[in-house]
This record gives C-alpha cells, structure tokens and sequence, in this order.
C-alpha cells in the first residue's frame, strides 16, 4: 500500500501535468503580450494575498528569470485581505511609487478567487490599461461566493485566466478521517509562472531582444551582471536588487 507522501506525488504530478495541457494556449497568447511590453522596457508586476504571496514572489529575483519582475506586497500579509477598499489603497500607494503603466502586466493570484484585496487589485490594474492575468483554482473559485462587494470574482474581472487546475480546500490526500492534507496550489501555481516566463524569454530571444535574466549570485561575476541588466529597471522595483 502507498504512503500517504507517494499518494500526494502521484496525485500532484498528475494535476502538474494536466496543468500544463490546460494552461499551454493561454500561455501561447500571454507569452507575446508580455514580451512587447518587456521589449518597450515595461515590467511585469505580480499580486498574492496570504499564502498566494509565495507564489508571486516566486518570479521576483531569481537566479534565472527575469529582472523585471515586481511585486506589490501586503504588509498585512493578508490578514485584512477583506477589508472593503484596502486592496484598493495598497495598490494606489504601489502605483505612486513604482508605477503601473499602460500595457504592462500585473499578475494577480487568489487560490479562490473570492477574495476582496485580489480583486480591488485587478480592477484597479485594469482602469489603468494594464493586461491583468489571474492565476487561480477554477474548480474552487467556481463554488465560492465572492467577498468583493461588486459580487464577482478574480476570473471575472481578468483579461486572462490561469487555472492551478486544484481543488476545493487546495489539499488533495486524506491523511485522517475528514481531514485533507497537502496543498498543490504552491507546486502548481510556481510552476505555471515559471512555464510562462520561460515562453517569456523565448519569444524575445526569437524576436531579437536581449533577455535581461538574472544569473546566481553565488556564480563568479554575478553580482556585477545583476546590477547591470537590473540598472534600467531600479526605480520601478519594489523589491531591490544586492
């Protein structure tokens, strides 16, 4: 009989894969929109509330993607995620330091989908002439009723949708009677981000753009190289580089 743990990978391995069949058109059209817009010298802003913020901060300075990459983060850690108008404000005091520009992308991930900052986010990104792409469990978001108080939800409000493909609760292996444990939402949700920056860098290697990528900071001369391709972008980033 399979362990609890081998159960979860193979159940998690099988949402991976599925995940990338379903998310592979979406990431298609999404690649070039946010290559133009990297290829201008825009940047791609990401949005997580609660535990989605690992998720967005996954693509935010890391050794092999791209250095245009920034987040705008909840001090709250999302403890107040539901407070009408907070999110709105979040995002209002992010967009007067570092900008939302038109054409650029915000990423915005909600597991549900339901909740308040994550939509407040969206719409306001979207007034702004940004491409607003959700990543978010369809499957969840579909029986949950919406907090914001226009009554609808992360994938309603957004120009495209990114499915982790979970379910509802995130956790996919009963480990006691009743209770659900391991989350696939994380595994997946990183996963798709970084399938989607990858078709990024693609596009603009075939198009003749430099790929402003940043390389490990425990590499020899990385340091130095990270400064250089992050130069243009210093201003705009919320988050700065060593």
């Amino acid at each position: 009989m399979p362990s609890i743990a081998d159960t979860y990978y193979d159940r998690a391995a099988g949402l991976l894969a599925r995940a990338r069949e379903t998310n592979a058109p979406v990431i298609a059209r999404l690649a070039p929109l946010i290559g133009q817009s990297v290829a201008r010298g825009g940047v791609v802003h990401t949005f997580g509330s609660g535990h989605s913020e690992v998720i967005a901060r996954e693509i935010i300075g890391r050794a092999g993607g791209l250095v245009c990459i920034t987040g705008i983060i909840d001090p709250t850690g999302g403890f107040i995620e539901n407070l009408p108008g907070y999110g709105t404000k979040l995002v209002e005091r992010y967009d007067r330091q570092y900008q939302l520009l038109p054409g650029e992308t915000v990423i915005v991930i909600s597991n549900s989908g339901k909740n308040t900052s994550p939509i407040d986010v969206a719409l306001y990104a979207k007034s702004k002439g940004l491409n607003v792409v959700a990543l978010t469990c369809m499957a969840m978001s579909r029986e949950t009723a919406s907090q914001h108080p226009s009554g609808r939800k992360l994938f309603e409000v957004a120009d495209h949708v990114l499915d982790n493909g979970g379910v509802p609760g995130d956790a996919i292996v009963e480990v006691a009677a009743g209770v659900n444990a391991g989350p696939t939402s994380t595994l997946i949700g990183c996963s798709v981000l970084n399938w989607l920056m990858l078709s990024v860098m693609e596009w603009l290697s075939a198009n003749g753009h430099p790929l402003p990528v940043l390389r490990s900071q425990n590499l020899p001369g990385a340091i130095e190289h990270n400064r250089e391709v992050g130069a243009r972008y210093k201003a705009r980033m919320s988050r700065q580089l060593a």
